[in-house]
């Protein structure tokens, strides 16, 4: 049994990822951070965007 996010819902949390992921990229941290987070955030969604909001790159 899994978590399912579809419609309206799912475009929402899919922008919601692209804009973590775009984020990461224009922020000032080492490249090996950047790529790690990313990957984070493209592998787990969810769990990452979480993680990311929390303990991601600052600035």
């Amino acid at each position: 049994m899994g978590i399912e996010i579809t419609g309206l819902l799912g475009l929402i949390w899919l922008f919601v990822v692209i804009w973590a992921i775009v984020k990461v990229a224009q922020s000032r941290a080492a490249p090996v951070p950047k790529l790690l987070w990313i990957l984070i955030l493209l592998f787990m969604p969810v769990l990452g965007f979480i993680l990311w909001l929390f303990l991601g790159p600052r600035g």
